[in-house]
């Protein structure tokens, strides 16, 4: 894959939804081009009115939309937001004839406990795609038969990459600390491929283990961007001081995704630091020169930034967003201002 390619995917709403897109062949990961049509286009919220209402709008227009990915980043907004209203619709995604719909549905009843989904998550458990079984695991564990757990510490030795890729990501989001072992153990194994050792890392940090750190610092000094962008969503997710400390001194890397996904982090963690940051990508209009391509993730990420900083100088900026031709970019920003909202600190 090139290094492109690499960092679109870095900057994506979910490393999870990446892993199953890399195996689907029925739907292949892309940004959507950015189409010419208006910013008053019919399919756009209009420019006035209650923002949170317009942003749970779009995350409802997009759990239907035709695009798979579309409807993958969707749920992964309704996780991202906590908004228990609309886990019924998500609930209806559980019988997705996409693979990677249907995964991140599962992942969602888990995440968000959702026992009304019980009865088809029970069902999934005996889905033909093993992806899909591992994550009915990980659901029915969080739903009251911690027994399941087994099925995601034996899957991180399963010959699939994927699948190996998966459990891993399951472990970190089950919040059990014996799932460090299982986790440091195929993240040393000879033949785990890197989006394994990518994602192990990941939960090992989202465990709360310290040891990580010297591995994730790794990534940071990459030369490459998208690896940094890797390493610093990893950082958010291990959260000591030592990592806010190495999150910080990434708001001064040369590439403007990377300062965008650093100041993201630094908000999620509470820290509102890289808020000039941000500001500064909006202001000086950093995406100017890129490509379609690059002009959408810079858009995403910022949106996405203003979400965990949610300062009124920032939060002001969501309404354009909200009317961006990208999909993606709608939302990214319907994610900041639901997250902003329930900060208090929404516009």
């Amino acid at each position: 894959m090139d290094r492109i390619s690499r960092l679109a995917e870095a900057v994506a709403f979910s490393f999870m939804l990446l892993l199953l897109w890399g195996c689907e062949q029925t739907a292949q990961p892309r940004l959507a081009p950015l189409p010419s049509a208006s910013p008053t286009s019919s399919s756009r919220p209009p420019a006035t009115g209650d923002l949170p209402a317009q942003a749970r709008q779009i995350v409802v227009d997009s759990l239907t939309d035709p695009d798979p990915q579309i409807r993958t980043n969707a749920v992964e907004v309704v996780v991202m937001t906590r908004d228990m209203r609309l886990m019924p619709r998500v609930q209806k995604l559980l019988a997705d004839d996409v693979v990677p719909v249907r995964f991140a549905a599962t992942v969602a009843v888990g995440d968000l406990e959702y026992a009304l989904a019980k009865k088809d998550i029970a069902t999934l458990l005996s889905d033909p795609n093993p992806n899909v079984k591992i994550a009915a695991s990980y659901a029915i564990s969080r739903l009251g038969n911690p027994e399941y757990y087994k099925v995601l510490s034996n899957s991180v030795a399963s010959d699939d990459q994927t699948v190996r890729a998966n459990a891993a990501l399951l472990l970190g989001k089950s919040a059990r600390q014996e799932g460090i072992r299982y986790l440091y153990w195929t993240l040393q194994r000879a033949d785990s491929a890197d989006k394994v050792i990518l994602q192990a890392a990941e939960s090992i940090a989202m465990l709360k283990d310290p040891r990580i750190f010297p591995k994730l610092w790794t990534r940071l000094i990459s030369a490459y961007a998208d690896d940094r962008v890797i390493g610093i969503r990893a950082m958010g997710a291990l959260g000591t001081e030592e990592a806010k400390n190495a999150l910080v001194t990434m708001l001064d890397d040369a590439v403007p995704e990377v300062r965008l996904a650093a100041a993201g982090q630094l908000g999620r963690l509470g820290d509102p630091i890289g808020e000039a940051e941000v500001l500064a990508a909006i202001e000086k209009d950093v995406a100017a020169g890129m490509d379609p391509q690059g002009q959408e993730r810079i858009r995403v990420l910022t949106a996405l930034a203003i979400g965990e900083i949610g300062t009124p100088s920032l939060t002001k900026h969501l309404p354009p967003l909200l009317r961006d031709p990208s999909k993606i970019v709608r939302l990214a920003a319907a994610q900041a201002v639901l997250r902003s909202a329930a900060k208090g600190t929404g516009s």
